[in-house]
């Protein structure tokens, strides 16, 4: 558990986890031994097509999970995965189900289903779009920048979907698989829930109640059409909407802690990142009235 630079509880989880029950580098119980001593107070631990149930392990959370792998690898005919987060039973996927299939399958027994690295999947919008029901997407995938392995930033795709009116919440997971140093401890969410409670953490996830990061503390809100940043102290912060350009959407002055940006008629949603050192942190979108 954590306290923000507001006062209010926050927790930390790690939501994409691979483990020897798939194709991860070590047992459940060592991963949860290394999330634990990097302070998460809860993590998935969602192997392939392999339910894992939620419960404790060494008095860290764990919350149920599976990831959905679809399609054979070349992302030009099919490629999709999807992460199923804390459900109550098993969902009783298969690899011979649709997309739609496998998101209602994980919706029907409590669970959150989340877009993984669509970048990395190179996913288009309209495949996303076309999807009910999904709770989240993967802004920042870890693994996906180490090794044989490319594309871990998701933005532009988190862009285009809100330009085509599907606002989803931003998770940054770490998908770990080697647990070498590269790919493990990296990237969360700081959720604001009512109780490290299984359904309070997915209502808050489900609600966007939280931010992604790598390290840096990220608070946004708005008060009109005024977008209010209070952050660790930061190297970079960015205003990103729907505009391809405009003044006063970038500043560049290290130690920032607090930033506003002025939002006009033609900007429809906007999101907010920052940058403090190599490690980054990212808002969720939002969406703002018409003028």
């Amino acid at each position: 558990m954590y306290i923000d630079i507001h006062g209010e509880v926050r927790y930390k989880l790690g939501l994409h986890i691979h483990t020897t029950h798939s194709d991860g580098a070590v047992a459940p119980e060592r991963a949860a031994e290394l999330y634990r001593a990097a302070g998460f107070d809860a993590i998935a631990i969602t192997d392939h097509w392999k339910y894992y149930n939620g419960g404790n392990l060494g008095g860290l959370k764990i919350l149920s999970g599976e990831e959905f792998d679809l399609g054979a690898g070349n992302t030009e005919i099919d490629v999709m995965h999807i992460v199923g987060v804390g459900m109550n039973r098993d969902p009783g996927c298969r690899p011979d189900m649709s997309r739609q299939e496998i998101v209602d399958r994980i919706n029907q027994v409590g669970g959150i289903a989340v877009l993984a690295h669509p970048c990395w999947s190179l996913n288009r919008p309209e495949e996303a779009i076309c999807l009910r029901g999904l709770a989240a997407a993967e802004i920042y995938n870890t693994v996906s920048d180490v090794h044989e392995s490319f594309r871990p930033y998701s933005g532009y795709f988190a862009d285009l979907l809100a330009n085509g009116g599907m606002a989803l919440p931003l998770v940054a997971s770490d998908d770990a698989h080697y647990y070498d140093g590269s790919d493990e401890t990296r990237s969360f969410i700081m959720v604001r829930a009512e109780s490290i409670g299984t359904e309070d953490l997915m209502k808050a996830v489900r609600q966007g109640d939280f931010y992604a990061s790598q390290g840096p503390e990220l608070l946004v809100r708005r008060d009109g059409r005024r977008i209010i940043v209070d952050c660790s102290p930061a190297d970079k912060v960015v205003f990103i909407s729907n505009l391809a350009w405009k003044m006063g959407r970038v500043i560049r002055e290290k130690g920032t802690v607090h930033a506003e940006y002025t939002v006009d008629e033609r900007e429809k949603w906007v999101r907010v990142e920052i940058q403090s050192g190599s490690d980054f942190a990212w808002s969720n979108i939002i969406q703002l009235p018409s003028a």
